[in-house]
């Protein structure tokens, strides 16, 4: 299955000016723990997807909100010129389509 497909809503946003935060919600615990249990979204596939350092991925369970999430480091800081996503709402986007098996 999808990601999309398990997840209720998959949303990234703005930590601060100067990093990223990726929420994965769950509409329910069952679906919650089949995804944790693939051990398929890991500080390592985010290392890779976004171009960060393993070392700057935070990963947390957030088990009474079955959620999972990943705080790490811009590449821009919000607001320079390079950035091309001030609030921070676009980077979710390869996560949504990722295969989890299910």
């Amino acid at each position: 299955m999808k990601l999309y497909e398990l997840a209720q809503m998959v949303r990234c946003k703005n930590a601060g000016p100067f990093a990223l935060t990726i929420d994965i919600l769950f509409g329910d615990r069952e679906s919650y723990e089949k995804t944790l249990a693939t051990g398929v979204l890991t500080p390592k596939l985010i290392s890779e997807l976004y171009d960060i350092p393993l070392e700057k991925v935070q990963y947390f369970e957030c088990t009474g909100a079955n959620a999972i999430k990943f705080s790490f480091p811009r590449k821009a800081f919000c607001g320079d010129f390079e950035d091309g996503d001030v609030y921070g709402c676009q980077h979710h986007a390869p996560l949504v389509e990722l295969e989890i098996p299910v």
